[in-house]
């Protein structure tokens, strides 16, 4: 049996791993059970990256919502009816945390009664198998599998399986998820799955969508690799009318999400994770016009800074490169301090979209040499040398940071002595290494001396007559 802990332990960020002892920390101290759900469990057995942590806990969870706020964390959306907060956990994390909930139908189509509930009730009534699957991180049953609805062999298969024949008609927003999925994952819908959702198209379930589902679905999309792949996949079935419905002939701006995919992913591979939520949304109705745009939005219960952002996102930018194109960020002292400043997900839409050489040209500077450069720093190093943390260890530190940044004292000989010079360390003095000196001899010098077998030769040849065989065979 896999060691799901194991697995899911050594998948997770440090800060997601901060993030999940934190809440099994306010699980216990609040006696309340609480599992990791959905998304991480999916995305942990399938191999993908793990986005978002999403717990679900029996019981009502504001009470370690409130916990979590105090310790830095930021409810970023909340919907009190259903007892559920999108979070991003301190240490920018993101995820959620929900009730257990039980939805029941008195018709399909009709209006749930949410029914607060145990966690299998809870799976058991989601829209996909592979969602449907939780870890517990309960200290009786650490590491438990819950799979009531068999999705790891869904997983395996690479299908996605709707776990009711009224999925698509209880929320027909489920049509434009598991399209998202299926672009996500490459997978496939399952037999039954697929003529269902074929059904439900030609009913035309994707008049019912309503305008805060799609809000849900355009805000996960921006948290997508590939948002240009759900997006076509939406396209191709006439869903993107559910966003606007001007948008399905006017179509997003496909060119700039392409290359906001490829910037992305540059920032990605040195660990920066930008939020393009913003940039994204923007992008999907960038050639709609200002009115329309504004109407899909609020129509699709847009916050009014999210609405706020997507409009100043431009200017501000413009306000950026200006920064950077001006001699307050000459150095690269200041161009780092300045752009460490500045949200990671500003930076990749000026690369996208206001491609100034200068500019480019010190953000991938920031991300490809300073910032690790910044992140090596021999605090360590320094430790060992006796210098006790505070200002003069923390002026020592960035005076040694301006010398990289120059060029200076980048190997580790050249970091240890420009270390000892800013503590003012004296270099420990050299051992003389004693030679042994040879005195010179008086007198003439003596010749080598010979070798026994030599020195016959020589007195045979002396002793012997001319013509002596020995003498000949001597010499």
């Amino acid at each position: 049996m896999p060691d799901y802990m194991y697995l899911l332990e050594s998948r997770l960020s440090p800060e997601q791993r901060a993030a999940l002892e934190r809440v099994q920390e306010l699980s216990r101290s609040q006696e309340i059970n609480v599992y990791l759900s959905g998304s991480a469990i999916r995305d942990l057995i399938s191999g993908q990256p793990i986005r978002d942590l999403d717990f679900t806990v029996e019981g009502n969870p504001v009470r370690m919502v409130r916990e979590l706020e105090k310790g830095g964390a930021r409810v970023v959306w909340e919907n009190e009816k259903l007892r559920h907060y999108e979070m991003i956990f301190a240490g920018d994390a993101d995820g959620s945390i929900s009730s257990a909930r039980d939805d029941v139908y008195d018709r399909p189509g009709a209006k749930p009664e949410i029914r607060f509930a145990g966690i299998t009730e809870d799976l058991r009534r989601r829209d996909f198998s592979f969602n449907a699957i939780a870890i517990s991180l309960n200290a009786q049953s650490r590491g438990l599998l819950l799979d009531p609805t068999n999705g790891l062999a869904d997983l395996e298969r690479q299908e996605v399986r709707a776990l009711s024949i009224h999925a698509f008609t209880n929320q027909p927003v489920r049509l434009m998820s598991i399209l998202r999925y299926c672009a996500r994952m490459g997978s496939k819908m399952e037999t039954r799955t697929e003529e269902w959702f074929e059904l439900a198209m030609e009913r035309r379930l994707y008049e019912n969508i309503e305008g805060a589902d799609a809000g849900h679905e355009v805000r996960a999309l921006a948290r997508e690799e590939n948002p240009t792949a759900t997006l076509k996949q939406w396209e191709s079935r006439g869903l993107l009318a559910s966003i606007h419905p001007r948008l399905q002939k006017r179509k997003p701006d496909y060119d700039s999400l392409t290359k906001l995919t490829r910037v992305r992913s540059n920032f990605l591979s040195v660990g920066i994770r930008p939020r393009m939520q913003v940039a994204v949304t923007g992008y999907v109705l960038g050639r709609l016009k200002s009115r329309e745009a504004e109407a899909a939005l609020r129509n699709m219960e847009f916050r009014s800074a999210e609405v706020e952002a997507i409009a100043h996102l431009i200017p501000e930018a413009q306000k950026v490169v200006k920064i950077l194109k001006s001699r307050k960020t000459n150095s690269a002292r200041d161009a780092y301090f300045y752009l460490a400043s500045v949200p990671p997900e500003m930076l990749v839409f000026i690369e996208v979209e206001l491609p100034n050489p200068r500019a480019v040209s010190k953000i991938r500077n920031y991300i490809q040499k300073w910032r690790p450069i910044r992140q090596a720093l021999p605090l360590g190093e320094l430790d060992a040398l006796g210098v006790p943390r505070g200002p003069k260890f923390d002026k020592i530190i960035e005076q040694l940071f301006e010398m990289q940044l120059r060029g200076r004292a980048r190997s580790p000989e050249d970091r240890t002595k420009a270390l000892r010079n800013l503590a003012g360390i004296k270099e420990e003095p050299k051992k003389k290494e004693e030679k042994e000196k040879k005195k010179p001899t008086k007198g003439k010098e003596t010749a080598p001396a010979t070798t026994a077998p030599e020195a016959k030769d020589a007195k045979i040849a002396k002793d012997a007559k001319p013509g002596d065989k020995r003498a000949q065979q001597a010499a």
